[in-house]
């Protein structure tokens, strides 16, 4: 008898001793709930179903040669005011015969954060041959290719090209394939189904340069009808590269947003 109180009296004092540890530990850490967008924002597609879309970043044919962190899902997220000036231009564009094709448009700052790693990382020049073939990489932050903001990040900013119609398949890209200059011919370069402008998308090179004079012909009429057409609906182009648009005035201009590009970000929008 004497030894099943021992016993006994063991246990409660292990028993007592698990109960002042558990009381003494902090909770268990709840996952932080991603940020969602804002209202003002929506995803394209509800606002038009029949513009292009190629969402590049959430795919490995970047300058970086992976997903950009924060793309999850490819969806073209903007501000309403911004998605329906691109509806405005897509229903001129339909009449042509052209349909507009989106490659970014709402653009996380994680996913500038993760431009800026990349671009620190000069060991990293798996992408160069494509890209960057005639830029040093220690210089695409003072040549402007590279920043830690972006307006993308406030939502009404977007990158896109004209294709077209009707839109010929794209074929996916396959990591590791020889990579061809951005700036090479149309038929040399990473196919595309979009109209020849000169130099792929992301070229970090000058031939960007939406006016540079060494675009000319068909090349520099493609560029200008795709400024033309963005700009009677209220977007004003990046003159360093011929895809980038800003619809003006800008819903949100001082805030840089980092809610995921998902479409559980827009629910309902």
């Amino acid at each position: 008898m004497t030894g099943m109180r021992t016993v006994l009296r063991a246990l409660a004092t292990a028993a007592a001793t698990l109960l002042v540890a558990t009381a003494g530990s902090p909770a268990p850490a709840q996952a932080r709930p991603e940020p969602k967008a804002p209202e003002g924002f929506v995803a394209l597609r509800s606002v038009d179903p029949t513009i292009i879309q190629e969402m590049r970043y959430t795919t490995a044919h970047t300058f970086l040669g992976e997903r950009v962190d924060g793309y999850r899902q490819p969806v073209c997220i903007l501000t309403r005011p911004a998605a329906r000036a691109l509806h405005l231009a897509q229903k001129r564009l339909l009449r042509q015969g052209y349909s507009l094709k989106v490659y970014d448009c709402y653009r996380p700052q994680r996913a500038v954060d993760h431009f800026v790693r990349w671009a620190k990382d000069l060991d990293d020049q798996a992408m160069k041959g494509e890209f960057y073939p005639l830029v040093d990489k220690s210089r695409l932050f003072d040549d402007g290719y590279i920043a830690e903001k972006s307006g993308h990040s406030r939502g009404s900013t977007v990158d896109l090209t004209l294709v077209r119609l009707p839109a010929l398949p794209t074929r996916p890209y396959r990591p590791g394939e020889r990579l061809t200059p951005c700036f090479a011919p149309k038929s040399e370069r990473f196919p595309d189904n979009s109209v020849d402008m000169g130099t792929g998308y992301d070229c970090f090179d000058t031939l960007s340069h939406t006016d540079d004079p060494r675009i000319q012909g068909a090349q520099r009429a493609n560029r200008q009808f795709l400024k033309r057409t963005l700009t009677d609906v209220g977007f004003v182009n990046l003159p360093e590269e011929w895809w980038h648009f800003t619809h003006k005035p800008e819903l949100f201009p001082d805030t840089y947003f980092d809610f995921p590009v998902d479409r559980r970000s827009v629910a309902g929008r």
